[in-house]
């Protein structure tokens, strides 16, 4: 073990744990001024102001309210089984951190001389490394919410576990069909495959489509929010949450949030490729610059979007999210990844 540390290229190690602190950097940058974003596009919507006191326009509102999490008094419950009250939320933030490992945000960079990927690892498992990752995230919601010794919190774990093996096959079905045509599990390559011709949206509408309904409910949002439904379990599974652990439980769903948008953008909209511009004819660190910019400007869009529909679209009742799972979502995407197969089959491709 020694003897292989000590081949290590130095650069190669400090590029990527340059790149990991940046991209977790980002992560949270990005999680606390969504929180910000929500409450002023719903205040937009509802026809009020939002948050404009903390700064300018109030955009130091989610740097006061990280504050406040910090400082409020912390309360674990007397028949709460600690360590693992404790270790919930930091499963479910550390999950939702460990799926950016793979996602392509940008081309290279040229720095000393040496091309530096803006990836951290490029295996070839990527998707079922992100599969993986993202489905082990409700680990920490079951957990949380058993630990709690709350009735309320137990009830929204469970519903975060049935709702996440529900959606998670007609999630994992759509992707077949993408796979079939793109022949790798590199998102990577995937995002040059579609540099090269066009965007997997053209050839899988059906399978976005289906993907999108199922990332709303990984990330338990609205309408999928039954684990945390308010006006029914107080709070769901952080109902005995107090700060940062409550913190880290809302943090993780945006982050979340985040990823499930960078990885629907790598997979269907050409992740960093920049629409209508030649990057040869760019220099590699400006090519670099400019396709991060137009990854993140993909991936907001699909924020906004989250966003949007949680002021827009009212809440299912659980019977209706089980049936829309089980007997529309399944049977569609086993009848597109069927469609696929067939289409690929005909055309000899």
């Amino acid at each position: 073990m020694f003897h292989y540390l000590l081949n290590i290229d130095a650069f190669l190690l400090i590029e990527k744990l340059v790149l990991i602190a940046i991209i977790v950097g980002l992560c949270m940058v990005v999680a606390m001024y969504t929180t910000f974003a929500e409450r002023r596009v719903a205040a937009f919507i509802q026809d009020r102001l939002g948050p404009n006191r903390a700064g300018p326009f109030g955009i130091l509102q989610p740097l006061a309210d990280g504050v406040k999490l910090f400082f409020k008094e912390e309360i674990i419950p007397n028949f709460s089984s600690h360590f693992l009250f404790i270790l919930g939320p930091g499963l479910a933030m550390t999950f939702a951190l460990l799926a950016s490992a793979v996602i392509p945000w940008g081309s290279n960079l040229e720095i000393f001389g040496r091309t530096v990927p803006l990836q951290i690892a490029d295996v070839n498992i990527g998707i079922l490394y992100v599969f993986g990752v993202v489905s082990m995230g409700v680990y920490g919601i079951m957990i949380g919410s058993w630990a709690s010794n709350n009735k309320y919190s137990l009830m929204g774990g469970l519903r975060a576990a049935s709702q996440i093996i529900s959606y998670e096959l007609a999630l994992g079905i759509s992707l077949i069909a993408l796979l079939m045509i793109t022949g790798t599990l590199r998102l990577n390559e995937i995002v040059l495959q579609q540099q090269a011709g066009y965007w997997n949206i053209v050839y899988q509408p059906l399978g976005f489509f289906i993907y999108l309904i199922c990332a709303f409910a990984e990330c338990n949002r609205t309408p999928f929010d039954l684990p945390e439904a308010e006006n029914e379990l107080i709070g769901g599974y952080h109902t005995e949450y107090s700060s940062m652990k409550l913190g880290f439980y809302l943090f993780a769903e945006y982050v979340n949030m985040f990823i499930s948008s960078a990885v629907m953008v790598t997979l269907f909209f050409g992740g960093y490729d920049i629409p209508f511009v030649d990057e040869s004819t760019l220099s590699t660190n400006v090519a670099g610059i400019l396709s991060v910019l137009a990854f993140m400007i993909k991936i907001s869009l699909f924020l906004f979007f989250f966003i949007w529909v949680r002021w827009t679209v009212p809440r299912f009742r659980y019977d209706q999210l089980m049936r829309l799972g089980w007997k529309t979502l399944i049977p569609l995407a086993l009848f597109n990844m069927l469609a696929t197969g067939a289409w690929m089959l005909f055309t000899n491709k």
